[in-house]
């Protein structure tokens, strides 16, 4: 009789929250965690290079400022696991608020740095340690936001909901890249001295903004009713370490050409394909603004047909247009470079993570599904994601075409879809 009671009492409480106001808002937070991670990215291709690594040869500085912007991605697993930890023992909402607050703090803290020129030395590291903070910050931010959107949703709708927070990730480059642009029509002599910090520190009030809105959040109801071990990291790796390896490596085939294309294409279009940096910046935000849109899209397709398939759909769909990516990119026509940023950055990634939450939060129970989820996204994150910039200006240094950034893609695709077919059915 008692379980009865508790069964309609949690049944009662999921009904009064709306699904649609929890995604929102977790849509919401992770749209300004992500602005404050990608204005790194924008300003190691646009600033730092001068800023913080002047006496390097231009390559070398590019190279230097591509490893700083990946040094985050060191510490995000360590966040998935420090804020998954907690996040199973005492609950979502109050590590998202955390995650908020220090990913903002670290924000604010780059607009306030002294450059190479007034402090030496010690202006690149304290650079790399905020860019640490930073990545700390966002390993547990994910895994929060997508699970407060995925448990309260309705079991058939899981893919659909759990893109919402997916679909902050798009909304935060849109942010981070329009700030940017906006603050590139400063002469060069007051963007290079104090025009960059203008984006990082705007980052308060909406950091603001995100605190509001998470506070307005209900706990998740699977976390009131899981049994949690004492040590969730243990209990994963020893009940679904299969669920995190494959979690890992499903990631290759999005975050890779994610990255390349919003990050690495800010130096290589200029560069080398003759396009102005504020074309490849207007061509970026239009294609996430797409993006924004399309992830919810795809992601309603996966709930019908299977996350699984949807996500093997995409990997194949992005080997195919790796090639025809950099072909319309060097042509150096802007309507050939928005094609270019439509078919590998909007409709590519779309494909190849809208359903990855829904995916993700499946392949564990609620026990230790916070540490998971973290751990495989973040661990996939330090693997694919941060290296990605770096690698790919390798490769062109190295083989002097673009045809080997290209396969690079093709096989992080093949990664991708090998996981997916190894993957423990779950759900």
């Amino acid at each position: 009789m008692t379980l009865e009671v508790v069964v309609v009492v949690d049944q009662q409480q999921a009904a009064r929250v709306k699904p649609a106001r929890v995604a929102f808002a977790s849509f919401i937070g992770t749209a300004i965690e992500w602005y404050d991670f990608f204005l790194f990215g924008s300003a190691a291709t646009l600033v730092f290079s001068k800023q913080f690594f002047p006496t390097l040869d231009p390559l070398a500085a590019t190279l230097a400022a591509f490893a700083t912007f990946g040094v985050a991605f060191v510490a995000r697993p360590l966040g998935g696991i420090v804020f998954g930890h907690f996040g199973d023992r005492v609950g979502r909402k109050r590590m998202l608020f955390l995650s908020l607050l220090l990913m903002g703090g670290g924000t604010v803290a780059i607009g306030l740095l002294p450059t190479y020129e007034q402090m030496g030395v010690a202006a690149p590291i304290l650079l790399v340690l905020v860019r640490l903070l930073q990545g700390f910050a966002v390993g547990g931010e994910w895994g929060g936001a997508v699970l407060m959107a995925v448990e309260h949703a309705p079991p058939n709708r899981r893919a659909f909901y759990g893109s919402w927070p997916q679909a902050g990730v798009p909304a935060g480059l849109v942010l981070s890249a329009g700030a940017f642009l906006a603050v590139q029509q400063l002469p060069k002599d007051q963007l290079l001295s104090w025009g960059w910090r203008l984006p990082f520190l705007a980052s308060v009030v909406l950091i603001a903004v995100g605190l509001y809105v998470r506070s307005r959040l209900e706990e998740s109801p699977e976390f009131a009713r899981a049994e949690v071990p004492s040590f969730p990291l243990k209990d994963t790796l020893r009940r679904s370490l299969r669920a995190v390896l494959v979690g890992v490596f499903a990631q290759a085939g999005t975050n890779i050409p994610f990255y390349i294309a919003s990050v690495f294409v800010l130096s290589y279009g200029p560069a080398e394909a003759g396009v102005s940096r504020g074309t490849v910046l207007t061509c970026l935000i239009i294609a996430s603004l797409v993006d924004i849109a399309a992830v919810p899209l795809v992601a309603i397709v996966a709930d019908r047909i299977g996350r699984r398939k949807v996500l093997l759909g995409g990997a194949v769909y992005s080997a195919a247009v790796a090639f025809p990516f950099f072909w319309l990119l060097d042509t150096g026509a802007p309507i050939a470079v928005l094609v270019a940023m439509f078919l590998l950055f909007t409709l590519g990634h779309a494909t190849t993570y809208s359903a990855m939450a829904g995916f993700l939060a499946e392949l564990f129970g609620a026990e230790h599904r916070y540490t998971g989820v973290s751990v495989a996204y973040q661990v996939g994150g330090l693997i694919t994601s941060g290296p990605a910039p770096f690698i790919a200006a390798a490769l062109f240094a190295g083989f002097g075409g673009s045809w080997v950034i290209a396969l690079y893609i093709v096989l992080a695709c093949a990664v991708t879809f090998t996981a997916l077919l190894l993957a423990p059915r779950r759900s």
